[in-house]
């Protein structure tokens, strides 16, 4: 079945809602399985240059296609459990994991694992960590120890996600925009970020940051200061903070964050980083 027909064949099975495939309807999920995970095509994306990137939902400059997470939920339901062996490791799940590293030219460190529907380009290293079915991870990015790229989740190229990291899935609703971790990013040790918050090209955020869709982020180089939800600006510098809130019983703190600063431009990320880093003493 070509690409250009997917799109309203799973629309069409969304719209019958009875629970059954048939087996036209089973095919139009299994090539769309397919092109994710071979990279053809992608649950969220920037619009290509010169060009419509496609129909689909609109978040700034990056698109949601709908329909593809439907078919990663169909998937599910037409998927039937089975055994399967890697080494020394034993799987029992309704989804088959990625298999070709080597074509895609991708470091796996034992015991890393992505399930079949991820996609990872050129250059990825993959340390003992998970990437779930839908994400995509860009060229020469980093996934560290025990971290997490969840369901659909989207990360640019250089990215690096240090050991811990986790970045949430979305799967329902089908519109909700996913995590996205643009180009050239720095995520810090144990960071969660969850909700479809978006972290913009060039960001760090230092270790321990919780992000989430009602995460107040509070930009202290305005003057008034600028409070951001949901998305971090390029270049920012983040950090972990706390804030009062008026509570029947009295004030409490909770959690927001801060950015402090801004990643210098430079020609060599790898040292502007260690720079803004340094300056202001952050953990990663």
């Amino acid at each position: 079945m070509v690409l250009s027909d997917l799109e309203e064949r799973i629309v069409a099975v969304e719209r019958r809602c009875s629970g059954e495939f048939s087996p036209e309807d089973k095919q139009a999920i299994l090539r769309a399985i397919e092109a994710l995970d071979s990279g053809e095509l992608r649950v969220a994306e920037p619009p290509k240059d010169g060009g419509d990137a496609g129909s689909g939902d609109w978040c700034g400059d990056w698109k949601v296609r709908s329909w593809l997470k439907q078919a990663i939920l169909y998937y599910f339901q037409i998927s039937q459990m089975r055994s399967e062996q890697v080494g020394p490791y034993h799987y029992h799940d309704k989804i088959p994991l990625k298999t070709n590293y080597s074509e895609l030219k991708v470091r796996v460190v034992p015991p890393a694992t992505a399930r079949r529907g991820s996609f990872m380009e050129p250059g990825v290293v993959l340390m003992p960590s998970y990437v779930n079915i839908g994400a995509y991870v860009g060229a020469d990015s980093m996934v560290d120890t025990w971290a997490t790229v969840g369901s659909c989740a989207q990360v640019g190229r250089r990215v690096h996600l240090s050991g811990g990291v986790g970045l949430g899935g979305v799967l329902e609703p089908p519109s909700a925009l996913p995590v996205i971790i643009e180009d050239g990013a720095f995520i810090g040790s144990r960071c969660i970020i969850v909700e479809g918050t978006r972290v913009c090209r060039g960001a760090v955020i230092a270790a321990g940051v919780t992000l989430t869709a009602s995460t107040p982020i509070y930009d202290l180089r305005c003057t008034p200061v600028v409070v951001h939800k949901g998305i971090v600006p390029e270049r920012a510098v983040v950090v972990s903070g706390v804030r009062e809130k008026e509570m029947p019983a009295g004030k409490i703190l909770i959690g927001c964050a801060y950015i402090i600063g801004e990643r210098r431009a430079s020609t060599d990320e790898k040292t502007s980083l260690n720079e803004v880093l340094r300056e202001h003493a952050l953990s990663v």
